[in-house]
């Protein structure tokens, strides 16, 4: 049976027009099941995964708040910074143009179309991928790559709708495209530092940091000050302890400035050899299922967020 299930998936994944058409199935599918049934996919498999219910009605922890902004929030900016291509405008306005030059990471390429990407003109290091997922690259670097595989993925990346079935709004109306930008590296290694932080309207309460993200990535926590916290991931190893990075203060304001318009969001930031790029600005982290250990974290950071429906239209305003 096993096999024959294996046999059939591989059918179907080297046949581009099946697996395109299964995809959007399964994907539209579990979103509106989802729904019609009051989120009891979600509910399972939160239950599955956090060993306790789900609560929507009354959501405590930042897991719980997480998935009812997935549900309800509908901040037209949401699709606009989960765009990694059309976040760029919106960082731009936000800070300005010249701090965001020196800020983003520079674009190489942009189209929906992946045949036309020129990849005799690219530099010998950089990265592809789509501006609607996340998870989701190819990394080249010494100028080694295989053009119809990386060609071939775009295709189906551009074909393929993300986080419908985990009920993530935002990515929805994202006009799919693929984006590539530059490899960034610091100078006398290849490790990839990274610094996540939790903005709670508009004020930091949490900052993940990412070491080695490209490689066997290890985390650890901070608070606001840089005291590092005793919590922990089960399934990553605790990061190597860091001294405070000497321009913290520049991208704890950074953070804060991006940050504004939302009630949660998480601003991703990398600082390689002092010199700071923003990363992404994500809306739901681990789709609102990351383990922390110990369980009562998730608590503690819920109490900084108060949900308040259509907060957005009160900041308009």
């Amino acid at each position: 049976m096993n096999k024959n299930y294996q046999k059939i998936k591989e059918i179907i994944k080297e046949n581009y027009v099946l697996y395109v058409i299964l995809i959007n199935v399964k994907a539209y599918f579990f979103y509106f099941l989802n729904k019609v049934f009051g989120y009891y996919y979600t509910k399972r498999k939160y239950y599955k995964k956090m060993g306790h219910p789900l609560n929507l009605t009354h959501p405590r922890s930042i897991h719980e708040k997480i998935i009812w902004k997935k549900i309800h929030d509908r901040n037209p900016l949401l699709p606009v910074t989960a765009d990694k291509y059309q976040a760029r405008s919106y960082i731009k306005e936000t800070l300005g143009e010249e701090q965001a030059k020196e800020l983003l990471i520079p674009l190489l390429y942009v189209t929906d179309k992946p045949v036309t990407i020129p990849f005799e003109k690219l530099p010998p290091a950089f990265i592809v991928k789509p501006n609607h997922a996340s998870g989701r690259y190819f990394i080249v670097e010494d100028g080694k790559l295989n053009k119809e595989k990386i060609i071939d993925a775009c295709k189906r990346w551009l074909k393929t709708p993300y986080g419908l079935d985990r009920l993530e709004w935002a990515y929805i109306p994202i006009k799919r495209k693929i984006i590539i930008e530059k490899l960034l590296r610091e100078k006398n290694n290849n490790i990839l530092k990274e610094f996540l932080f939790h903005m709670f309207h508009g004020k930091c309460q949490l900052i993940t940091f990412v070491y080695d993200k490209i490689n066997h990535s290890s985390v650890s926590h901070y608070d606001e000050k840089w005291h590092r916290l005793p919590v922990k991931k089960p399934n990553r190893p605790p990061a190597p302890k860091i001294e405070k990075p000497k321009n913290f203060e520049k991208m704890l304001t950074l953070a804060e400035k991006l940050s504004k318009p939302f009630d949660y969001i998480r601003v991703d930031l990398y600082n390689l050899d002092g010199k700071i790029f923003i990363g992404e600005l994500t809306h739901y982290p681990g789709s609102g299922m990351s383990i922390y250990d110990p369980i009562s974290f998730i608590y503690e950071l819920g109490k900084h967020w108060k949900i308040e429906p259509e907060y957005w239209s009160k900041n308009e305003n």
